[in-house]
């Protein structure tokens, strides 16, 4: 059964997607896959595709690296989807905070070099920022968004800053924020009865004020870059709506350092416009989960390796 575009959403992942050997067979099975990887490293200036696919993790893991890679990965993955489309373009895209940088590319609002230089300045900034501010993330399961919300506040009027960094469904929020705030945070939830509350392995405090610096030198990064109108909308992840221009878009992504990211309000908006089939374009599964834990009736695929792209096909009615 064939899907109308309308009803289709392609999603791009976020840092905490990368793994050891990532991107490696859908380069060696797709030569559009294989010419990313490779324009990647002469861009970068370094074996960028080295570390992806032998490591080691303590080296993937370095935001340094992290971003580009799972940036690069989703590139890729994309360019083989689009391989097989034609002219065919799905309803909105969107991606999970690094991941609405790849939304760029896939809507034609950034080339691919552009934005991957983008992307290198992003990651430098925000780890520069994180050694400036130190801070911690932490993720918080099993309490509403509501109650969140009045516990980062009490905490950081009496103890330490701390604020919500991504609601990325019903009962998975993360905070973000100083490391008093953030363990503060972890017990309290642990106090009012979350299923679980761990502090993260994440050298920067993400989607806080503590990226402040970060985001004014991506800010004017981003103004150089010359954004375009996208051709199909993006939705972003400060706005957590559809945006259909270059200023609008440019707008969300220099407020997206210290902004949270409002994942569940950008998939509702897109099931409200009439979407209910959900694409993932790169490492991992975890924008697929994430959307069944907002709408379990949503249809989902990835496509990270060789193997997936008959199953995207097919979903989409391609096949």
């Amino acid at each position: 059964m064939s899907v109308s575009p309308q009803e289709v959403a392609v999603l791009f992942p976020g840092q905490g997607s990368q793994y050891v050997g990532m991107g490696r067979d859908l380069a060696a099975a797709f030569p559009e896959a294989r010419a990313v990887f490779e324009q990647a490293d002469e861009v970068l200036g370094y074996p960028l595709t080295r570390i992806m696919w032998e490591g080691p993790e303590e080296a993937l893991n370095q935001t340094e690296h992290t971003q580009p890679a799972v940036f690069v990965h989703a590139v890729a993955a994309w360019r083989v989807l689009k391989a097989h489309l034609g002219d065919w373009t799905p309803r909105f895209a969107a991606g999970h905070s690094l991941g609405e940088l790849t939304t760029l590319v896939a809507t034609e609002a950034l080339d691919f070099i552009t934005a991957l230089r983008l992307v290198q300045k992003r990651a430098q900034v925000m780890a520069e920022a994180g050694q400036r501010n130190p801070g911690r993330m932490a993720a918080l399961l099993g309490l509403s968004i509501e109650k969140v919300e009045g516990l980062v506040q009490s905490i950081s009027e009496r103890i330490g800053f701390v604020q919500v960094a991504n609601d990325n469904c019903p009962g998975q929020v993360v905070v973000s924020g100083t490391t008093e705030g953030v363990e503060a945070a972890v017990a309290q939830a642990r106090a009012l009865g979350a299923r679980r509350a761990i502090v993260l392995k994440v050298s920067v405090a993400a989607h806080s004020i503590l990226m402040a610096p970060a985001q004014e030198a991506f800010r004017l990064a981003l103004a150089q870059a010359r954004l375009r109108s996208p051709r199909y909308p993006v939705v972003g992840n400060v706005a957590a709506r559809a945006l259909q221009a270059a200023d609008a878009l440019f707008a969300d992504l220099s407020a997206q350092l210290t902004g949270p990211v409002r994942w569940r309000e950008s998939v509702e908006h897109m099931l409200e416009a009439g979407v209910h089939t959900f694409v993932e374009l790169g490492p991992g599964q975890v924008l697929s989960n994430l959307v069944k834990r907002i709408r379990r009736d949503t249809r989902r695929v990835n496509l990270d390796a060789p193997g997936d792209l008959d199953a995207v096909l097919g979903l989409l009615g391609l096949g």
